[in-house]
């Protein structure tokens, strides 16, 4: 069948061409960078990172005035109950607060999301009588997760030039926030929820005298009735007119608080009694339980949060286009001083940003992948046209994997797109194969200036041959990415898109293989150029064409194209000995332009040095490698045949190099312990030596991580107050932390918040603070998230618009804005961060220097999609932390702060991070009644009940009806009377029998300490003990390490586990922990399935064997490169001012599901080159069929020299095409680089395989003929 589909194509180009050009056209416009092309966009949906989130609704349920224990007896415990017995539910994660409940469903990963809320809403509907409070309604949250939360923003008021002017009242802006811009936004496509977060709700206040009250005998229930009557419309059917039809309506809204004052409450001797008669009408802010503040400045705005499942870039867009719509009718004022001040949407935290940018580094790193590996091809393949053929597929195979995408519903992301990034060099395998064989074949004498059907015959005959081979290749590479596909939950959810990605990147190269380059081969090769009259035209074109672009576009660079042609004008001037010099001329011309446009891009010793100086590193780094490599080529012959003499000696050099790879992985202890061990039997200590603890101490093993973090260029702030603390001080908190921050250089903007936004997404009590701090990037970039040059002067200062020049550090002193520099391709980058800043790193230093003030936590270091995917995953705002679970909350915190004490001594701990949680230091008046006295005077509990909710929390009677504005009308008595215990024990309660008696005579006052949040999970009590780790070590390591200190408090006795308490450590360590163990029993799957597929393809154990040592060989590579990585000596130098060490970003790389995806990538490639060359041994042996050892020796050394080279080449492909991902910096690279590493090193070390693979041939090989020498 692939045969058949092989001469189809190459039969009918004019087929092959319009697949060809559908597979371009289609890719271009599904391409998720946001190309400007007169072609139809249909993009692949874009975000930063996958949603790596648990599969969980919320409920939310609203009980405003009530205390946290309140809440958690009548609401969310027996709810929390209820909802356990939803099928596919894993767990049932509550929280309780001062006045609502949120309950978080997760189910497990195979329920679809809308199928669960739909069976929460049935669970819902059929709540028993009496479960809950009466009156009491819960609701479904959003259809989203907080990682949806993609765009927040504040309304400020601004002037035409958009300069900041103040002027609005917090209840101006919160109106406009919640009844117009809400609604507006909200109906944007993709949007689940727009939240109002801070600002003042407006609220119509009654504030009763109890003096009037009694003076004229009302009971404050009149008063609230009374509120409720005065606020009514009413329709009265129609009535007809001289044949008209008029609608009655009956108007009765309050409108204003005059309409309130008039309201009737009594009739005394035919006097009525109004409100404004015993009390006190006003508008003023509800009450609130969250605040915002920008730069020590307190505002209200809102946050867009995009709908499960939706195209993230595609809302945020969506959402500016509308506030873009809407801005223009946002109310205006006349300013006191006669400026005009409209409210404007800021925003101050855009996920765009961060998507672009990640977009931005992965497009930089395909397009420079793409680049050096069509020099690399050039190089090795030394045919223009076959470079041509080659080079051309690649584009196309990754657009081809665009379309896939967009209908696969896999998104565009970080860790997607990374999958096409260290697939490239395997994509460009299989043409260098293809073509590298056609080539082969027409070198033959036999075809020498073929044509027509003949050349179209050996091309068929060419591609069938290597075709099974490349299958297998690409079989084993698709296989080796099976335990991607059995991940599960988050490492699942971060993974599968980069293998999907991969695979079909490698499905569009190899049909582009089998489609499309064979009929190109046939096409290009065909051309003929031997006519003198033809090739003299179309030199004459390329010089015309040279000269004409050099003009127009005044750049000498076009001029390359003169050279090639006056190069082919002259090449019949050569003599006979250097015929081939022309070509040789052509290639180097080419080679050296596709540098400099790959120089140009790149710029890897970066801007500060000339072009120039970063062309000749960039030439000396490729040719360096290209250099070793070709080198192998060269003493190919002679090094294999020593190694051919001298097996044993030679396997020595593997053997050894998987044992150095296996003591990186394990460490020098979990290696070598059985011989210590041994000693030990025989009474020496070998532990104890100098040379084993100099091991121990060099070889520790790999550390142990779930993911490095994403950049993301900026920071979460999430300290917490006392629970003491009220709103007024968790205002001055907040803002004195924003305008602490807004001061540090490099941070751009500093936006706190404290409390909760108005979402089922922000369960967050008024203590507990989150600043968004957006931090300036390295360097100043484009709206593309590019970094962008600027025009300097000959002494390097930079150039501004007014003419001044300064030097980059002065000009950040003086605060020098982007507007003011002026652009310039050929200029420098302008860095926006202090010399002694040098990572993101220091800043959060700096950060955690300034905002360290008495009565405020230390927070973890945090990132917002970092925070909203931990809190999502675990509850608790920290990437690590301990659950403490137990009876009751007392005894909860009090083993909680012992933990603390403990996590506090463990080395590799921040102690300043280690904070359990104090649960129970909210201070309560309770207010306990005494059922005697209340009887006395008549009164039950709920009368009692109904004066303290309203005389002093005020009761939300009614709520007007102003246009499209809504308010609510509160009764309550005045400030003055409630505002201390003993006011509060003075309020007078009308009775039934007409005394009115003061409330302190009917209850007892109590101060206790009671919780702020109650936490549970699966309806037991938990509380979280929170830390950090310290710079240097990875996440597992610590975890264990604070195990043990635990442990070993408990078996020493100074630490004791009270009764019914139980903890567990949770946080992102657990996602490592479960892919481990999911990945120990997937990845030995997985290579015994690469096993079976060589044995597919050899028929033999033996064989197969031979060409799966590859993969051990690589596997020790990739964690030699790893512990290179971590070694200060590598790569210790500069070259031109740029340390190498910062070029390739060289620092501890801990073992994390990254890496280990690497190293899978690395498992399906390790095998190609032995593939290749042990599929052509075999066929050398089918023909020569050897029968002495000599003869044996003979025909592998002719097969290892015939397939070194395509070997080298796709060797050489993968390894140097890794260059631009190992250097790229910016949004991503974190996560990229680990996953490059083992395959850089794998098959760097791998290239031994070539070696390897013929010498264990020849070994089994001689034996066979051995024994049958013998046999004879």
């Amino acid at each position: 069948m692939l045969n058949g589909i092989i001469r189809f194509f190459l039969e009918n180009k004019f087929v092959t061409l319009l697949v060809l050009a559908m597979f371009i056209g289609w890719g271009i416009s599904t391409a998720p960078f946001g190309w400007k092309t007169a072609l139809p966009a249909d993009p692949v949906p874009v975000d930063a990172i996958p949603d790596l989130g648990e599969n969980q609704q919320i409920i939310f349920v609203d009980w405003m005035g009530r205390s946290p224990q309140d809440v958690e007896d009548q609401i969310t415990y027996p709810l929390t109950t209820f909802l356990l017995g939803i099928p596919g539910v894993k767990s049932v994660r509550s929280t309780s607060m001062f006045g609502f409940s949120s309950i978080y469903v997760i189910f497990d990963e195979q329920t679809e999301f809308y199928w669960s809320r739909s069976r929460i809403l049935e669970k819902l509907n059929s709540l028993p009588s009496g479960l809950l409070p009466p009156g009491v309604q819960p609701a479904l949250g959003p259809d989203a997760t907080a990682l949806g939360q993609v765009y927040w923003y504040t309304l400020e008021g601004r002037d035409t030039a958009g300069n900041p002017t103040g002027g609005w009242d917090l209840h101006e802006i919160r109106t406009v926030q919640d009844f117009y811009v809400k609604y507006a936004l909200n109906g944007v496509e993709g949007v689940s929820e727009v939240a109002s977060v801070g600002g003042q709700v407006k609220e119509y206040q009654v504030d009763v005298n109890p003096d009037a009250l009694k003076a004229y005998s009302i009971p404050l229930m009149d008063v609230m009735a009374a509120v409720k009557k005065s606020n009514r419309d009413a329709g009265a059917q129609t009535i007809e007119i001289n044949k008209a039809e008029y609608l009655v309506r009956g108007l009765g809204y309050i409108r204003k608080v005059e309409d309130l004052e008039l309201a009737v409450v009594a009739v005394h001797n035919n006097v009525p009694i109004r409100i404004k008669d015993i009390g006190v009408v006003s508008l003023g802010p509800a009450t609130r339980r969250g605040l915002l503040d920008k730069d020590g400045a307190e505002v209200a705005g809102g946050v867009v949060v995009a709908r499960y499942g939706s195209n993230p870039l595609a809302v945020i867009n969506g959402v500016k286009a509308k506030i873009a719509e809407i801005a223009p009718g946002l109310p205006k004022k006349m300013l006191s001083d006669g400026r005009v001040s409209q409210l404007t949407i800021v925003p101050f935290y855009d996920r765009t940003h961060l998507i672009r940018e990640t977009l931005g580094t992965l497009e930089r790193a395909l397009s420079h992948e793409i680049l050096i590996s069509i020099i690399v091809v050039i190089v090795l393949v030394l045919n223009l046209r076959a470079s041509l053929l080659i080079s051309s597929m690649l584009p196309v195979a990754v657009l081809m994997t665009f379309i896939v995408m967009r209908y696969a519903g896999v998104d565009a992301n970080i860790v997607a797109l990374s999958g096409i990034a260290i697939a490239i060099g395997v994509m460009v395998d299989v043409g260098i194969v293809f073509v590298e064989n056609i080539i082969r074949h027409l070198e033959m004498p036999e075809n020498h200036g073929v044509r027509g059907r003949r050349l179209l015959e050996v091309i068929y005959a060419a591609v069938v041959e290597v075709s099974s081979a490349i299958t297998t290749a690409l079989a084993t590479t698709v296989v080796s990415f099976l335990p991607v596909f059995a991940m599960q939950s988050a490492e699942g959810k971060l993974f599968k898109p980069l293998a999907f990605t991969k695979t079909f990147a490698l499905g569009a190269s190899f049909v582009l293989g089998i489609v499309v380059l064979p009929a190109m081969a046939h096409l290009v090769l065909s051309l003929n150029f031997d006519k003198k009259r033809v090739r003299n035209t179309w030199n004459v074109a390329l010089i015309a064409a040279g000269i004409l672009f050099a003009i127009v576009f005044k750049t000498g660079l076009p001029l390359w194209l003169a050279v090639i042609g006056l190069n082919n004008l002259m090449e019949n001037k050569w003599p006979e000995r250097w015929k081939a010099m022309p070509n040789y001329i052509n290639i180097g011309v080419v080679l050296l332009v596709a540098t400099f446009f790959l120089t140009e891009e790149w710029m890897p010793l970066g801007h500060h040095n000339a072009l120039l100086g970063n062309y000749l590193f960039v030439l000396v780094l490729l040719g360096f490698i290209l250099g070793i490599l070709m080198s192998i080529v060269h003493f190919y012959e002679p090094v294999l045949k020593w190694c051919l003499v001298n097996k044993g000696k030679f396997m020595l050099v593997p053997l050894f190099t998987i044992l150095f790879g296996v003591v990186i992985w394990l460490g020098w202890n979990s290696t070598f312990g059985f011989v210590a061990k041994g000693f030990d039997r025989l009474g020496w200590n070998v532990r104890a030596t100098g040379l084993w603890s100099t091991m121990l101490h060099k070889f520790p093993g790999m550390g142990k991580e779930f993911m490095p973090a994403l950049d993301e260029g900026s920071f979460l702030l999430m300290p917490t107050s006392m629970p003491h603390s009220g709103v007024q001080e968790n205002q001055r908190v907040v803002a004195q932390l924003d305008m602490l921050l807004a001061n540090i250089p490099e941070v751009e903007l500093a936006v706190g918040k404290a409390g909760r936004a108005e979402t089922a997404l922000d369960p967050a009590p008024i203590s507990m603070y989150e600043n968004i701090i957006n931090y300036k990037p390295e360097f100043l970039i484009n709206e593309d998230g590019k970094r962008e040059t600027f025009k300097t002067d000959k002494k390097g200062r930079f150039v501004l618009v007014s003419g001044d020049t300064l030097p980059n550090e002065e000009a950040l002193l003086q605060g020098i804005k982007q507007t003011e520099l002026i652009p310039d391709p050929d200029g420098q980058y302008f860095r926006n961060w202090r010399p002694q800043i040098k990572g993101p790193g220091d800043i959060w230093d700096e950060i955690v220097r300034v905002t360290r003030l008495p009565g405020v936590t230390s927070a973890p270091k945090l990132q917002p999609i970092e925070t909203r995917l931990v809190m999502l995953q675990t509850g608790m705002r920290a990437p690590m932390g301990i659950k403490v679970y137990g009876p009751d909350l007392k005894t909860i915190e009090d083993f909680g702060l012992q933990l603390e004490a403990i996590l506090k001594e463990v080395p590799s701990v921040k102690a300043e991070a280690a904070f359990a949680d104090r649960i129970v230091g909210k201070p309560y008046l309770q207010l306990n009644i005494d059922r005697v006295a209340a009887a006395r005077y008549g009164l039950n509990i709920e009368d009692v009940q109904n004066f303290i909710e309203t005389a002093i929390g005020g009761m939300e009677v009614t709520t007007t009806v102003e246009g499209r504005e809504r308010f609510p009308v509160r009764v309550r008595y005045p400030r003055e009377l409630r505002d201390n215990p003993e006011s509060i024990k003075k309020m007078l309660v009308p009775t039934p029998v007409g005394a009115q008696v003061p409330l302190g005579d009917l209850v007892r006052v109590e101060y206790v300490r009671g919780p702020q949040m109650i936490k549970s999970e699966d309806t037991f009590l938990t509380g979280y003990v929170l830390f950090d780790k310290k710079e240097g070590y990875a996440e597992v390591d610590v975890v264990e390490e604070a195990q043990r200190f635990i442990r070993q408090r408990i078996d020493s006795g100074e630490l004791t586990v009270p009764a019914g308490v139980s903890y567990k450590f949770s946080g992102s360590y657990e996602n490592q922990l479960r892919a481990m163990k999911r990945l120990s029993i997937v990845i030995p799957i997985s290579l015994i399935l690469i096993f079976l597929l060589l044995f597919f393809q050899f028929k033999t154990i033996i064989a197969s064997s031979i060409h799966f040592s590859g993969v051990f060989v690589a596997f020790a590579g990739g964690f030699i490169m790893l512990w290179l990585y971590g070694q200060d000596w590598f790569l210790h130098f500069s070259i031109a001012g740029e340390s190498m060490r910062d070029l390739f970003q060289l620092h501890t790389i801990n073992l994390s599901v990254a890496v280990w995806v690497g190293f899978i990538a690395l498992f399906g490639i390790a095998t190609d080159d032995g593939v290749i060359m042990g599929t052509y041994i075999h066929q050398v042996f089918e023909e020569r069929k050897p029968s002495t050892v000599a003869e044996v020796r003979e025909a592998v050394l002719i097969a290892g020299k015939k397939r070194v080279r395509p070997a080298m080449m796709t060797a050489a492909v993968a390894i140097i095409a890794l260059l631009p991902v190992l250097t790229s910096t910016g949004k991503g690279a974190d996560i990229m680089v680990p996953m490059a590493i083992p395959t850089f090193g794998g098959m760097t070390i791998q290239l031994m395989t070539m070696f390897v693979v013929p010498v264990l041939q020849a070994y089994w090989r001689e034996g066979v003929v051995r024994r049958q020498l013998a046999g004879a």
